[in-house]
């Protein structure tokens, strides 16, 4: 494998994070990572850690972009001594209908891009805004592409296809599945221990849910974009198509206006009026807060009819995990999806739960449930150390 130093890049919707990743004895290791939170907001802040969490350097800064904050963070880590990346990966959300398997940045793949930001409105423009931010910063230096989609390139064509005109698939209109590379992290994780029947809930702002057989993906919550499946932070998840035809029709909402609605609007900030975070929420409903406590309720009831879908999907299920920053941080999101699952097999032991240990399954669960931290940006850096060596 290639010595030297990967910097990964994954962009989120106002934050961004960054990192140095280094091989030692066949795994990828942290050397720093850093943070920028609140783009776009006077609360800004860029932070930056070494690999015991130590921080090495913290400002509150007003970035108007996530290439301003790239920006930043170059500047930053070029004053770190022996900085000189061999490689650069970035985490792409989605890349349409040709772009499926994780490769090198050229000027095609910039191009296709371009050409697929319909399918990622909200997402594709950023990602081609860091490539071009990034080539400036650091000319020379090879730059990677790694697509969630592609865990979820092998699902069968049956949970792939919507059921519309042929036509509209042959276009690429399809389920095309979000987290990969989380999702992708887990298996690793996991490796040989990873049972044949798995699902797997990434629960954080983003939130999906993956059916796994045999460390392949055979269906997903999130479709045709991340707006799809189960309810999330500010986004709808799945919606009954009349509801769009009334918006549009009746309250003659502009696409625009839509789209805004679908994704920051919605899901639990919709729901509970004006909050998104799981934290917040919990603090609310233990308050009394009836709008937060069904905001609650919503989220994890969606998960938990996903969980058994997929049970049926997977012909039975060996194992359940829970990861995302909601999935890996609180105990009552996790008790309140399995309650109700106990005819699965799924019985939590709730000492172990509140400890966020794992397995948080009791010994007389049939189904093992595990917490298991998502490292997406770790995966990055394995990804483009193997195209590397493979000469891609």
């Amino acid at each position: 494998m290639p010595d030297g130093s990967i910097l990964v890049i994954n962009t989120g919707s106002s934050s961004l994070k960054f990192g140095l990743y280094s091989q030692h004895e066949g795994e990828e290791h942290v050397e720093v990572d850093g943070s920028a939170d609140g783009i776009g907001k006077d609360s800004g802040k860029i932070e930056i850690k070494d690999a015991y969490g130590k921080i090495l350097r913290s400002e509150k800064l007003n970035v108007p972009s996530q290439a301003d904050a790239l920006d930043h963070a170059s500047q930053w880590l070029a004053s770190l001594p022996n900085f000189i990346p061999i490689a650069i990966g970035h985490r792409v959300v989605h890349g349409g209908p040709h772009l499926v398997n994780h490769q090198p940045i050229t000027p095609a793949l910039i191009e296709e891009l371009k050409r697929c930001v319909h399918f990622a409105p909200l997402h594709i423009p950023a990602a081609l805004e860091l490539i071009n931010k990034a080539a400036k910063s650091f000319p020379h230096i090879p730059q990677f592409a790694c697509f969630d989609t592609a865990f979820h390139q092998h699902m069968p064509i049956d949970a792939t296809m919507f059921p519309l005109p042929a036509g509209l698939f042959n276009e690429g209109v399809r389920r095309y599945g979000f987290h990969g590379l989380s999702y992708e992290s887990i298996v690793h994780q996991l490796g040989q221990k990873l049972p044949e029947k798995t699902v797997i809930a990434h629960l954080g702002s983003g939130a999906s849910l993956a059916a796994v057989r045999n460390g392949v993906s055979v269906d997903t919550s999130m479709g045709l974009t991340p707006t799809g499946g189960i309810p999330m932070a500010t986004r709808s998840g799945d919606l009954d198509p009349g509801v769009l035809l009334y918006l549009l029709r009746a309250k003659k909402i502009k696409v625009d206006v839509l789209e805004s609605l679908l994704n920051h609007k919605a899901g639990l900030i919709g729901i509970s009026d004006g909050t998104s975070d799981m934290r917040d929420l919990e603090t609310k409903a233990a308050r009394g807060d009836a709008q937060a406590t069904l905001a609650i309720d919503i989220f994890c009831r969606s998960i938990r009819k996903t969980i058994a879908a997929y049970s049926a999907v997977l012909e039975g299920i060996d194992l359940l995990v829970f990861s995302g920053g909601i999935g890996e941080n609180s105990a009552q999101v996790r008790r309140e999806i399995c309650r109700g699952l106990e005819f699965l097999g799924i019985s939590i032991d709730d000492s172990a739960n509140r400890l966020h240990s794992t397995p948080i399954s009791t010994d007389k669960s049939r189904v093992k449930v595990q917490v298991v931290p998502s490292k997406e940006d770790f995966q990055i850096a394995r990804h483009c150390r193997q195209m590397m060596q493979q000469g891609a």
